[in-house]
């Protein structure tokens, strides 16, 4: 069983597949957050894993980041996309609006970031995490859909499970940081330490704690946003997945490797 493409998180979105295979991957790490579900996008081979597991029981600090970003590898994965829930540190980002982020800010503390522990010290690049061709694509399938996405921005990943308090969400949005979520990282940085292609969509289902009118952040309403706008989540991806071609060989995210090691 094998796949071209990945897709993280999606609670439910591998449903609206046919024909879908269920693949249990082991791996160096243990097991994923759940069996891998592989379909047909558009004549692509597709395998969707939700991060938090079938449920929603792993909470953000609890995933298997390091098992389910290998599971990917293990069946033939080059190209990932990964949607998060997000909340927005500026105020002019609308509920529902996608953010394709081309930076993030680790906030996160003691989860297992690396698959480079020894003994061959590797030290992989995050200058430019995100890779920029699937980037492009999401942001123009995007605007030819009509549907609201900004190109490029910065999302802040805290540790969770609690959300921000008011001055922490405040001394964010002073840094000029656009989305916050708890599960952005280390899933795409452990995707170019394997040489994937890795692109975040943070999808906005709140306003941040610390934005001027905002209240508290409640799950409730991210959820409440999230499955508004699931649909148009799953709009965009099939449109785009279609259009994904192979990773090339000489590429920023399939050479990370080239002098990464002493």
């Amino acid at each position: 069983m094998e796949a071209e493409i990945g897709v993280f998180g999606g609670s439910g979105f591998y449903s609206f597949l046919e024909d879908v295979e269920e693949v249990e991957v082991e791996t160096p790490y243990g097991k994923p957050s759940a069996p891998v579900t592989v379909g047909d996008v558009g004549g692509k081979r597709v395998a969707f894993l939700p991060r938090h597991g079938r449920s929603h029981e792993l909470p953000p600090h609890a995933i298997p980041y390091r098992a389910n970003v290998w599971a990917m590898r293990e069946l033939g994965v080059r190209r990932i996309i990964g949607p998060n829930a997000s909340g927005a540190l500026k105020a002019e980002l609308e509920l529902g609006e996608f953010v394709v982020c081309d930076q993030f800010v680790d906030r996160t503390s003691g989860r297992e970031d690396t698959f480079y522990d020894g003994p061959e010290t590797t030290h992989v690049s995050a200058a430019d995490p995100y890779c920029p061709d699937l980037r492009s694509l999401l942001v123009e399938t995007a605007g030819e859909l009509g549907i609201k996405a900004r190109d490029r921005g910065t999302v802040v990943v805290i540790q969770g499970p609690r959300f921000s308090t008011r001055s922490e969400s405040r001394w964010f949005q002073e840094m000029g940081w656009d989305t916050i979520n708890m599960t952005a990282y280390p899933e795409g940085y452990l995707a170019r330490e394997l040489e994937l292609c890795y692109v975040n969509i943070s999808m906005v289902t709140d306003h941040d704690v610390g934005v001027e009118g905002a209240g508290p952040v409640s799950h409730e309403q991210v959820v409440t946003v999230f499955n508004e706008n699931n649909e148009r989540l799953r709009e965009l991806l099939f449109a785009a997945i279609p259009r994904i071609p192979p990773q090339p060989a000489e590429h920023l995210c399939a050479t990370a490797l080239r002098g990464a090691r002493f």
